[in-house]
């Protein structure tokens, strides 16, 4: 069921769902996955209203039938007081290529092991070089729910909702205000989870923690009061704040101190965030060696144990943030529930996956792209091998739809690797079980979006080249 218009859109739901002005009922629940391939592809590719109006469906058939999405941080909040057991880590994937399919996957190996602590992400970087807006990427994150027939609360988040240092330095207001503007779009559509990640902004040249770490938490707390001011009522959005640039030194737990108490005198009375992200020994992507292969990454565990202890015990938040963790050693993972963490971030790893069982030709193709339009890309000192494994995402987004069109048992072999990755990761981090407890702990609150009678205006493209991942 593509479709190229309204009608036709309305026709191949038939039976199964029945609109009646903004209203949306079910008919035929039981007939809703087979629906949905159709579903997220027109949400994506159709023309605009026509593709307007397939977000509109998944979104309000998903308000129906109990996928809906929610904010985190009373789950958060509820293991820093202690009534949540903080037994486990939940895993905040950055589904950067393939959505529809690789979420689909996601949900394949959550419903296996009833988990619902679980986090789909994309970064402010990411939106533009994958070429998926919020309003996109929610609806092949729902669609994929309802296709693999789960129910609760998504929780979507924009991570790096970040502050590029360059652009800042140029001209304050203008940066900060593409960060509030890109707030609004993505609460619009469901991103009730959003880091702020002003750490860009640390200086360590000032002689005292304080001084540092002034900016990042003065205008943490500035953006922090403007989510509050536009989240839906009834909703407490999930915010995270960011004490140390990953890939630069590692944080130490006086560095939080001197964010939390300089971050909650400037926010004054406000909600604040409910979980704080760290730097620990990684890097975004992983550290590329001349061949093109990883290098291995240590993560200082007992570190990590010191920060989410200190969030916890001293700000009631639930614990320190890992990010940069997809490229780690399998056998790293199991350790960071062990140490308290509350969440990880993952990223690379599942684009690898996917870059590894493409045809070659569509890979030699994508490279050859990459050859002609990132030349900037190219440094002394560089590998070729070293730059097309850096610069491979920047082609997630012009193949979008090339790679939406592969082979179906190209299509199966991928969903079927990530799903096992996903359930072993799932299985380290213990969020097995987790779906009772964030359905318990969630508050939901019915919000529906009005039908759109005119396609909206699509965003503008921003330049994401310096921002993190």
């Amino acid at each position: 069921m593509k479709a190229n218009s309204v009608t036709a859109l309305l026709e191949g739901l038939a039976g199964v769902v029945q609109v009646d002005g903004d209203a949306v009922h079910i008919v035929d629940e039981a007939a809703l996955p087979e629906k949905m391939d159709g579903l997220a592809y027109t949400a994506v590719f159709a023309p605009p209203l026509a593709r307007d109006t397939a977000r509109w469906l998944i979104w309000e058939i998903g308000q129906a039938v109990g996928v809906y999405p929610a904010s985190i941080h009373e789950l958060y909040m509820a293991i820093g007081r202690g009534d949540v057991a903080h037994t486990f880590t939940v895993p905040a994937m950055n589904i950067r290529a393939m959505n529809y399919n690789t979420s689909r996957a996601v949900f394949r190996a959550a419903n296996k092991r009833k988990a619902g602590a679980m986090l789909f992400e994309i970064a402010r970087s990411e939106i533009g070089y994958t070429d998926q807006r919020p309003a996109e990427y929610t609806a092949c994150v729902l669609a994929a729910a309802l296709r693999e027939g789960y129910r609760g609360p998504v929780y979507i988040q924009g991570d790096h909702f970040q502050i590029s240092a360059s652009r800042y330095a140029k001209d304050p207001d203008a940066e900060v205000q593409a960060v509030k503007d890109l707030m609004v779009e993505a609460v619009g559509f469901g991103f009730y989870n959003i880091d702020i990640d002003t750490s860009t902004l640390v200086d360590l040249s000032f002689p005292t923690l304080d001084e540092q770490q002034n900016i990042n938490y003065s205008l943490c707390a500035e953006l922090t009061q403007f989510v509050r001011s536009i989240e839906p009522q009834g909703v407490t959005i999930s915010l995270g704040g960011e004490i140390g640039e990953v890939g630069h030194k590692n944080s130490t737990v006086e560095e939080l101190h001197a964010f939390m108490q300089g971050y909650q005198r400037v926010l004054g009375g406000a909600t604040g965030i409910s979980k704080i992200s760290v730097q620990t020994g990684t890097s975004h992507g992983g550290v590329v060696l001349p061949d093109g292969t990883l290098a291995d990454v240590k993560v200082d565990f007992e570190t990590l144990r010191a920060l989410s202890a200190a969030a916890r015990d001293s700000y009631g938040i639930g614990g320190a943030v890992q990010h940069g963790a997809s490229t780690l050693p399998q056998e790293a993972f199991h350790k960071f529930p062990e140490v308290g963490t509350v969440e990880i971030h993952l990223a690379t790893g599942f684009q690898n996956m996917i870059y590894d069982r493409l045809p070659q030709a569509v890979v030699d193709e994508a490279y050859a792209y990459l050859r002609e339009h990132y030349q900037s890309e190219w440094k002394p000192g560089k590998t070729e091998d070293q730059v097309l494994y850096s610069a491979r995402k920047r082609a997630i987004g012009p193949f979008k739809q090339q790679w939406w069109h592969l082979d179906e048992a190209v299509q199966a072999e991928i969903g079927a690797a990530l799903e096992e990755q996903f359930g072993f990761l799932f299985d380290q981090l213990q969020v097995g079980g987790t779906l009772e407890t964030a359905v318990a702990v969630t508050t939901r609150v019915a919000i529906h979006q009005p039908r759109p009678l005119q396609a909206a205006a699509d965003a503008g493209e921003e330049d994401v080249s310096d921002l993190a991942d």
